[in-house]
């Protein structure tokens, strides 16, 4: 289960940015997760309430926003929706499209105290 070390590294990466800010706790936390990116959210959930234990991060709300997949397509030269990666072009069918998102994991915002 990769959710595990993703999860810890997402821990690890708020309590340092906090405690280098001068917080004393985290408050909530929002991540970006593509639907391209093999993550599964319900695993990164309870992932999450086996490491943010002992942790300034410990009370902390996870808020987790799932972001579309889109890519590029080389052949129709437009941004097109993509469900699954290394998929076709939903409008011409070829197979040259270049993922531009849905496949990120990202902090987009802690609120600490």
């Amino acid at each position: 289960m990769h959710e595990m070390s993703l999860m810890e590294s997402v821990i690890a990466i708020v309590c340092e940015m906090a405690q280098l800010n001068g917080a004393s706790a985290v408050k909530s936390i929002r991540l970006d997760i593509g639907v391209l990116s093999d993550i599964n959210p319900d695993s990164l959930l309870f992932c999450y309430e086996a490491v943010r234990r002992g942790t300034i991060a410990e009370h902390a709300a996870l808020e987790i926003n799932r972001i579309a997949g889109k890519g590029w397509c080389l052949d129709c030269g437009k941004t097109v929706p993509l469900d699954r990666r290394f998929g076709a072009c939903p409008d011409c069918g070829r197979y040259r499209v270049q993922t531009t998102a849905g496949d990120e994991l990202r902090i987009k915002e802690m609120e600490v105290i």
